[in-house]
C-alpha cells in the first residue's frame, strides 16, 4: 500500500473552528450531502462564544479509576502523516442519537450524565450467564493508549487517542461456546434521561454486531477513556467499543449488554435502513453510500480533504478476514 499523502494546505481559506462548532448543528442528510464543505471552507470566525469549558471534557465515571490514566501510549499504532484532533474539536462534534440528532447539542446535553453504578450482561452462547461490574471490567486487562484513525459514514474523519484494552480479552472472560460465531451489542435505554430515545422513527435501545473473528481481531478494542482520561459521555462512557477499519456506527456506545450468537444478529442502522448500511460496513471508498460517494472524506480537526483509505488505512492488517464482498 502507498504512502498517504496529506496535503500541503488545507482546501479553500484558513480554517476558523469557531466556524466549524457553530455549524455543527447539521442533522445527519445535511453532513452527508455537504460533505462539511459548508462547515470548514473559509467562514467568518465572528460567531457566538463557546461555552464549553473542563465539564466538557469531564469523564462520566468521575474520579472512578482514575490512578488508571493516563495510561501508557503504544507506538504500534500510528496515524502518520496525519494530525491529532484536538480534543476541543473532538468532543463537540458527536453523532449520539438517543440524545439528538444535532452534533452540536450532544455535549451539552451529556454534562453530569451520571454512569456509576453500572452493569453488563453476558448473554446467549455463553457457558454460563452473569452480569458484569463496570469497575470489573475497567481493570480486566491492562489498559493502554492507541492513536486510531476515525472514519464516519457521513464522510467526515478524525484521528484521537483511545484508552482501553483488545476486545478479544473481553471476550475470554465472557467464555463463549464454540457454537458462537457472533457479538451482539445493546446499549442503554433511557428515555427520561436520553430524549432522541422518545422518537419512535428508530428502534431503540441501539444495537450492533460483528462476526466473532472481527472482534478478537487485536484492532477491535474496548474504550474506557480517551485523551487521556476516562470518557466523557459525548464519547459513550462509561465504555464502548472501537473498531477502526469500519464505519463509526460499528463502534456502540454506552453498552450495557453483550450476547454471544450463532446466527448472524441484525443491527441497528441495517434495521432501520437496509438499503443504506449494510452488516459489514467496513470502509471502502469504492462503494458509495446511495446518496454520496465515500471516495473522499474531511478532517473535522484541520479541514484537509483527502481520499478515503480502504478499510480505513488498516488493510494490510485486516483485508485477510474478507473476500471483498461483504456488505
Amino acid at each position: 500500500m502507498a504512502p498517504e499523502q496529506e496535503p500541503v494546505t488545507p482546501e479553500g481559506s484558513y480554517l476558523d473552528r469557531r466556524a466549524i462548532i457553530r455549524g455543527m448543528g447539521l442533522g445527519f442528510a445535511g453532513l452527508s450531502t455537504l460533505g462539511l464543505s459548508g462547515l470548514l471552507r473559509g467562514v467568518s470566525g465572528t460567531g457566538e462564544a463557546q461555552s464549553y469549558n473542563s465539564d466538557t471534557f469531564r469523564p462520566a465515571i468521575g474520579d472512578l479509576g482514575k490512578d488508571l490514566f493516563p495510561a501508557k501510549r503504544s507506538e504500534k499504532y500510528s496515524i502518520a502523516p496525519r494530525t491529532l484532533t484536538e480534543e476541543k474539536i473532538a468532543s463537540v462534534f458527536n453523532n449520539f442519537y438517543e440524545f439528538t440528532s444535532s452534533k452540536s447539542g450532544v455535549w451539552r446535553m451529556a454534562r453530569n450524565f451520571k454512569v456509576d453504578p453500572w452493569k453488563i450482561e453476558v448473554a446467549g452462547a455463553v457457558e454460563k450467564p452473569f452480569t458484569l461490574d463496570f469497575e470489573d471490567l475497567l481493570k480486566l486487562a491492562p489498559l493502554e493508549e492507541r492513536v486510531y484513525r476515525f472514519r464516519c459514514v457521513e464522510t467526515w474523519a478524525m484521528q484521537v487517542p483511545w484508552t482501553g484494552y483488545p476486545l478479544a480479552k473481553l471476550i475470554d472472560r465472557c467464555k463463549p461456546l464454540g457454537k458462537a460465531k457472533y457479538i451482539r451489542f445493546v446499549t442503554i435505554l433511557d428515555e427520561d434521561r436520553l430524549p432522541g430515545q422518545k422518537d419512535k422513527q428508530w428502534p431503540w435501545p441501539y444495537f450492533e454486531a460483528l462476526r466473532l473473528d472481527e472482534a478478537r481481531h487485536d484492532l477491535a478494542m474496548v474504550c474506557v477513556g480517551i485523551f487521556g482520561h476516562g470518557l466523557p459521555m459525548q464519547h459513550g462512557a462509561p465504555w464502548r467499543i472501537v473498531v477502526p477499519w469500519k464505519y463509526g456506527y460499528k463502534s456502540p456506545k454506552s453498552i450495557v449488554r453483550i450476547e454471544f450468537t450463532q446466527k448472524r444478529p441484525g443491527t441497528f442502522w441495517n434495521q432501520a435502513l437496509p438499503r443504506e448500511y449494510g452488516f459489514f460496513s467496513n470502509v471502502d471508498p469504492s462503494k458509495p453510500h446511495p446518496r454520496w460517494s465515500q471516495a473522499m472524506e474531511r478532517d473535522i480537526g484541520t479541514g484537509r480533504r483527502r481520499a478515503t483509505l480502504l478499510y480505513n488505512g488498516y488493510g494490510d492488517q485486516v483485508a485477510g478476514l474478507y473476500s471483498g464482498t461483504e456488505y
